[in-house]
């Protein structure tokens, strides 16, 4: 697999960038007081609550992952980077050129548009210059905040899929964006700044 060529992310209240190991201590308080508003909707959390060295190891497992090219997991932060917004990705779980973004917003920041922020971010930067063929969203029918964001930003609702959720088969909408989608777009005239691994700039076509 490509290895990905965007580290970093600065958006206008934004940054999304690969966890370090320092933002353990963060990511388990974000976690941890959103438990009861993320539990109904993402199947990881159906293993939780966990300790904080289990923030560590799975800031290990992102950046591991990250640097091998095999998935892309970004925190959200606000443009101090002193706190986590939540987190997202451009998740490698779909094929190939094509990526699937997932989110989550901590729950004292949720109802700012914050995720409509990061997803535009990463769409633009998934099809400039990921050099992606298609992003997907997928979300619950009922979890209409989650689906406000595809929507807004011009995704369509192509089917409806079944996937696993505490041992139950739930209702998955598919939303996609294809790169003929995106050339007619909005999000492509959006202004974000992109970094490489080594923090060098990256100019967007």
């Amino acid at each position: 697999m490509e290895l990905a060529k965007t580290y970093r992310i600065e958006t206008e209240r934004l940054v999304l960038r690969c966890y370090e190991p320092g933002d353990a201590p963060k990511l388990h308080e974000a976690i941890t007081r959103s438990l009861d508003h993320l539990r109904p909707w993402l199947p990881w959390v159906q293993q939780e609550p966990k300790g904080p060295e289990a923030r560590v190891s799975l800031i290990r497992l992102f950046r591991g992952q990250f640097d091998l090219g095999i998935d892309y997991a970004f925190g959200i932060f606000d443009r101090t980077e002193k706190n986590i917004i939540g987190s997202t990705g451009l998740h490698t779980r779909i094929g190939k050129n094509a990526r699937e973004i997932g989110y989550w917003i901590d729950i004292n920041h949720i109802g700012k548009g914050y995720a409509t922020e990061a997803v535009s971010a990463l769409v633009k930067t998934g099809f400039n210059i990921e050099g992606l063929s298609r992003i997907e969203i997928r979300c619950a029918p009922d979890n209409t905040r989650s689906q406000h964001v595809p929507e807004k930003l011009g995704f369509r609702m192509e089917n409806i899929i079944k996937r696993s959720l505490s041992d139950n088969m739930v209702d998955t909408m598919v939303w996609a964006m294809t790169k003929k989608d995106y050339e007619s777009n909005p999000i492509r005239h959006i202004r974000i700044k992109t970094f490489d691994l080594a923090g060098r700039p990256i100019f967007l076509p």
